[in-house]
């Protein structure tokens, strides 16, 4: 996800989504150490998908008080 993407969204959904992805990470990391087939590249895109998503909230939250 693209930060255009996620900014164009309101705060809620940025929440939303980003609890979505910290569970997938959550369970792609359960399932690589029980030792399944796991796309780690993926775990990878999702810390950084998330990381955006915090930056852009932070963001907003800083402009608010400004």
């Amino acid at each position: 996800m693209e930060a255009t993407e996620i900014r164009g969204t309101d705060d809620a959904a940025i929440r939303q989504q980003m609890s979505d992805a910290k569970q997938e990470m959550f369970n792609l990391r359960m399932r690589l150490a029980v030792g399944h087939s796991v796309n780690t590249a993926r775990i990878r895109h999702l810390r950084r998908d998330v990381a955006r998503m915090q930056t852009i909230l932070n963001e907003r939250r800083r402009d608010q008080g400004a």
